[in-house]
């Protein structure tokens, strides 16, 4: 299983495999043909109320980590989907933000390579 992850703002690439974006909202100024997805998942997103809480804070970073695997863990046929995707070629996790490290996508790799 190898899971990528890329901003939005970067161009895509062949090498990126089947792209998800993985946000609960679109990210802001780009256009849906420039992202070249296979599928938005919006779902599997962090909740709205996660989100605004962590508002990409490192210092929260471990227990934004710790509240979004317990929401990951009721969303178990979307990870699952996510993993089946992944079992068959790259995927690339797609998202907004500007941090590279502390965001959604980074947990939710995390996520899929430990709970697999």
């Amino acid at each position: 299983m190898e899971i990528r992850l890329k901003r939005a703002y970067e161009n895509p690439g062949d090498e990126d495999g089947v792209r998800i974006l993985v946000d609960r909202v679109w990210p802001r100024g780009v256009k849906k043909e420039d992202l070249r997805l296979e599928g938005w998942m919006k779902e599997i997103a962090p909740s709205t109320e996660l989100r605004r809480w962590f508002g990409h804070d490192p210092q929260k970073w471990e227990e934004f980590r710790r509240r979004y695997f317990a929401e990951l863990g009721g969303h178990g046929e979307l990870v699952d989907e996510l993993r089946g995707r992944a079992a068959r070629g790259r995927i690339t996790l797609v998202y907004g933000a500007k941090d590279e490290r502390f965001n959604q996508a980074a947990a939710l790799k995390e996520y899929m390579e430990k709970e697999s």
